[in-house]
């Protein structure tokens, strides 16, 4: 079944006018505080790939994982299962936290952090008994929980409920295969199997990869619909909430969207699109004067789109910009794909227009260094009036505008 889940913000920043400005600057400018490097790495994927081929886990434990990797899914996310969400509250899906209605607790006989907790127990024993440099189990099982680490359980829906999963961990370097540990036999006949993994090999057989979580923070659009029927259903029809101003003004909304590549790593789980618009808000001057009373607002929408979606039409129909006034000329338009890193920002501008005159008011649009630029310019009301309605290529990925 397609599902598409957008996160949606509004930010409200300083404008600075500038007279006769038709100009695009393409200017990058990190933010004062922004730092070079990633945060570290406080688990090794690798070891704890290998940690969890040990544990003697079962269907019922499977089970626990498809439970929270579907509900992840439903809410808007990855297909994941967050360790932090493996010991507070087994079978929990990432998003449930930030629903108003909470979803009924799972209970189950043997969580998979029981295992998890006695295997380590198990290998702590071991280090002591080898008069290898002691582990401290406490401390492991504590950075476990405090940890980013996560299983994601890339096409788990071709699961038959009945097959062992083989474990791998995402090795960092975008690259296609990696060592697998296959989990055969059952009871005291149990081993693994070393295998080479690539994602051809995960649509057959189900493969949970350890890798780390980096949308639990955002709050989708599909929690948004569950906390506030006001925002709709989605799909075929408009998104937008009650508020939302509508007359003589046109509203301005994607209507699809459609992935030609994915650009993570499959080991690192589905593409995280940023889609930002910088325009003016509620831009209705009659006098020059009153231009200086304007403020630019960035929309920005997080589009997750699952890689089994990739060349798929994405019914998204969700609002751009609430009010199009005459007056307003061109957006500036971006398309990021999120791969984390410190905070920058392309400087850009928003086209306007009075007495016959164009003023560009300058706008930061947020983005992290790491990230890939998929496409970033202008739009202008000629263009987006003349293909309403129709597809057009930005970058590795398709959209549509329509005015309503």
């Amino acid at each position: 079944m397609k599902r598409v889940f957008l996160w949606a913000v509004r930010l409200m920043i300083p404008a600075l006018l500038c007279a006769g400005c038709e100009k695009l600057d393409d200017k990058i400018e990190d933010f004062p505080d922004a730092g070079e490097s990633r945060e570290p790495a406080s688990v090794s994927l690798d070891e704890l790939a290998e940690l969890f081929a040990e544990v003697p886990f079962g269907t019922q434990q499977m089970e626990e994982v498809y439970q929270a990797v579907l509900a992840s899914a439903d809410n808007g996310y990855d297909e994941e299962y967050t360790l932090r969400n493996l010991f507070a509250a087994p079978g929990t899906g990432v998003g449930e936290d930030k629903l108003e209605t909470k979803s009924p607790v799972r209970s189950y006989s043997v969580p998979m952090r029981d295992l998890l907790e006695q295997t380590v127990r198990q290998r702590a024993a071991r280090t002591r008994a080898s008069g290898e440099e002691p582990m401290d189990a406490d401390a492991y099982l504590r950075a476990l929980q405090d940890s980013d680490a996560q299983i994601y359980w890339p096409y788990f829906e071709n699961w038959e409920g009945d097959v062992l999963p083989v474990i791998t961990f995402d090795p960092g370097d975008n690259t296609s295969n990696n060592i697998g540990y296959r989990l055969v036999g059952e009871g005291a006949d149990r081993h693994v199997e070393k295998v080479d993994v690539n994602e051809a090999f995960a649509m057959e057989t189900p493969v949970w990869v350890i890798n780390r979580n980096d949308d639990a923070a955002y709050t989708t659009l599909q929690v948004l619909r569950k906390n506030d029927p006001d925002w709709g259903q989605g799909g075929s029809v408009t998104v937008r909430s009650e508020g939302d101003a509508v007359g003589s003004t046109r509203t301005l909304f994607i209507k699809e969207f459609k992935m030609i590549n994915n650009y993570d790593c499959w080991f690192a789980g589905a593409s995280e699109f940023f889609i930002k618009a910088g325009k003016v808000e509620d831009f209705h001057a009659s006098t020059e004067a009153e231009l200086k009373l304007y403020n630019p607002a960035i929309t920005d929408f997080m589009l997750v789109c699952r890689r089994r979606w990739r060349g798929q039409i994405i019914n998204v129909n969700t609002v751009l910009v609430s009010e199009w006034t005459d007056q307003l000329d061109k957006i500036a338009f971006m398309v990021v794909e999120d791969d984390g890193g410190s905070m920058t920002s392309w400087k850009c501008s928003a086209m306007v227009k009075f007495n016959s005159k164009s003023y560009g008011i300058e706008l930061d649009l947020p983005f992290r260094r790491y990230d890939d630029i998929v496409w970033r310019g202008q739009l202008s009301n000629y263009y987006l009036t003349k293909y309403s309605g129709q597809r057009s290529r930005f970058g590795d990925v398709e959209i549509s505008f329509a005015f309503e």
